[in-house]
């Protein structure tokens, strides 16, 4: 069952890059490797999941085709006061990558403009990701 992204967190995700506070991608590669990965491009596709635009084509990427789990983190003390836990969550999930052109191209037409000109030829591919749980720091579900 998907997790419900409550529309207070939309904005900060969304703005992440831009706060100066981007995202991280938490995988684990086949031989249970731990991999950390900055995701400037991370939006809200909708309420239960979450897009990014894979554009490195480096560990994460392997790491998603061999393990989809996976597990967005956020941080912004800005943000104490509107998000759990002094502004942080971690919203765990499932990856996959988009195969289909409609929704490749509404990612990559929602993502921040920086994210766009840093892959302008357009050789990354959309990540969706289905979230099935949002927690604070402490592991509540929020």
């Amino acid at each position: 069952m998907m997790a419900d992204i409550k529309s207070d967190y939309i904005k900060p995700l969304e703005n992440a890059l831009e706060d100066g506070t981007p995202c991280v991608l938490g995988t684990v590669s086949a031989d249970n490797t731990p991999e950390i990965s900055p995701k400037g491009s991370i939006i809200v596709y909708d309420s239960g999941r979450l897009a990014f635009w894979e554009r490195s084509h480096r560990g994460a990427a392997g790491n998603i085709a061999k393990n989809a789990q996976v597990v967005v983190y956020y941080r912004n003390p800005d943000h104490a006061e509107s998000l759990p836990q002094g502004g942080a969550l971690r919203l765990y999930g499932t990856a996959s990558v988009i195969t289909d052109d409609a929704v490749t191209t509404d990612v990559y037409d929602r993502m921040p403009e920086r994210e766009q000109k840093a892959d302008a030829g357009r050789k990354g591919h959309a990540v969706m990701i289905a979230v099935d749980r949002i927690t604070n720091l402490r592991g509540d579900d929020v």
